[in-house]
């Protein structure tokens, strides 16, 4: 009996108190942050982002191109070039003069204005000198990218967390296992006293047949305990995606109650990602109200040509060409395409600011409710602490008792089980209270590592 006492409280030393010891969990916590299956999504989606942005800078660069026109026409628009009539009176007095045919009678040219069997072809190189609308895609390409980071950085605390919790859960029912473990030994130690003690014809039958009734009933709580660690168990497993019957080593944590009230202080929530997040959603807003705002800016680009035209597929030095020019735009009316932009954008803009307005009361409101709940929790436990003693200092005098014949049957298994609740309460509220610190570290967390 004292034996398993002793193995009892064993266990409950463990029981947070001192300082928080990281190593297992946190190792846990960089696996399931390696490998969870959403964070590799919005991983994605933040190369994505990236490579947006990269395009949006390549604008800004020269580009070259290859164009090429082949063409075949007949009919059409002509041109009359009356060379005949104009020459031919003159080429026939220079015969005369000379006495010759030196000068050839000629025909009226009729040319039709579309090419017929013309090509052309060139390479044009262009760059943008003046370009307003490129700089603002730029702008809102890196916003956006910031956007995604945030996003990520939102859900690796949310995961952080539930990791975390899960893992605490764990833990929880674990040692609920050991402790009704520990308390079955006292049960069947009780058991069997009462047995010996039937045999010798100091007690009744009944007294056997009410240990018995502890024994079965301690099994049913060790029954209910093990599937409450075995459901744990596969929960935290699925966060970390991982086989659902991976074993899990349990670490006892430990508690930091000095730490606590440095956190419980902390109030500052200016950086966290969620804020960041929709700021950076304004600045968006408002980088299409200047866009908007700038629609009259003129653009400027430049740009060069160097190919070939000629009939009959020819390629010489008359053939081929060198152009080099400027372009400007400016618009002038676009049916009011712009002013609807700047009217949306500000939409926008005002839309922003309430959510932001929000979401400031909304985490405010979270983090006052997880400090009163982790306070809640902490006297909890010291309550839970010193029932815990007092049931033990009773349980041990009880005890004592029964085996000297003072105390009866009754009073040996009420002590007991208050004991044994005692314990597991106990056991939960630490638990409680490791879970209430990490939704409260969630809340005051400003980034991810």
């Amino acid at each position: 009996m004292k034996k398993s006492l002793l193995l009892l409280l064993g266990y409950l030393v463990l029981t947070p108190v001192k300082s928080m010891a990281q190593g297992q969990l946190e190792a846990y916590i960089s696996f399931g942050l390696e490998n969870n299956l959403v964070l590799k999504e919005k991983s994605i989606e933040l190369e994505k982002s990236l490579l947006a942005l990269k395009e949006a800078k390549s604008y800004f660069l020269p580009s070259l191109d290859f164009g090429a026109n082949y063409t075949l026409a007949s009919g059409g628009r002509t041109i009359d070039i009356p060379i005949g009539t104009l020459l031919n009176p003159v080429y026939a007095t220079l015969n005369q003069l000379t006495g010759s045919n030196a000068f050839p009678q000629l025909e009226n040219v009729s040319e039709q204005f579309l090419p017929d069997n013309f090509y052309d072809a060139r390479f044009r190189a262009s760059l943008p000198i003046y370009n307003k609308d490129l700089q603002y895609q730029k702008q809102i390409r890196a916003d956006q990218i910031r956007i995604s980071q945030y996003e990520l950085e939102i859900y690796k605390s949310h995961l952080t967390q539930e990791i975390k919790i899960a893992y605490f859960t764990f833990l929880s029912a674990h040692t609920a296992v050991e402790l009704i473990q520990s308390s079955k030994g006292l049960v069947l130690q009780n058991l069997k006293d009462n047995q010996s003690l039937l045999k010798n014809g100091k007690v009744l039958p009944a007294a056997v047949l009410r240990a018995e009734s502890e024994v079965q009933n301690i099994e049913a709580m060790l029954i209910d305990a093990e599937n409450k660690r075995k459901n744990s168990a596969q929960y935290f497993n699925f966060l970390l995606n991982r086989p659902l019957s991976e074993p899990i080593i349990a670490e006892n944590q430990a508690l930091d109650l000095d730490g606590i009230t440095r956190i419980l202080e902390e109030t500052n929530l200016k950086l966290r990602p969620e804020i960041l997040q929709i700021q950076t959603a304004e600045s968006i807003q408002q980088t299409l109200l200047q866009s908007g705002r700038s629609f009259w800016v003129p653009k400027v680009n430049t740009f060069a040509d160097l190919g070939s035209q000629a009939f009959d597929w020819k390629f010489d030095s008359r053939s081929r060409y060198l152009i080099w020019g400027l372009n400007l735009s400016v618009p002038i009316f676009q049916g009011g395409r712009n002013r609807t932009q700047i009217q949306r954008a500000q939409l926008g803009i005002q839309s922003i600011q309430n959510q932001m307005q929000l979401l400031d009361q909304k985490l405010h409101l979270e983090l006052e409710l997880g400090k009163n709940e982790l306070q809640t929790q902490i006297a909890s436990l010291k309550s839970a602490e010193k029932k815990l003693e007092a049931a033990n200092a009773y349980f041990r005098l009880v005890d004592r008792g029964y085996r000297e014949g003072v105390n009866s049957l009754i009073e040996f298994i009420d002590a007991r089980n208050q004991f044994t609740q005692a314990s597991l309460q106990q056991n939960i509220i630490s638990y409680q209270v490791l879970k209430s610190l990490a939704q409260l570290e969630r809340q005051l967390q400003t980034q991810t590592n």
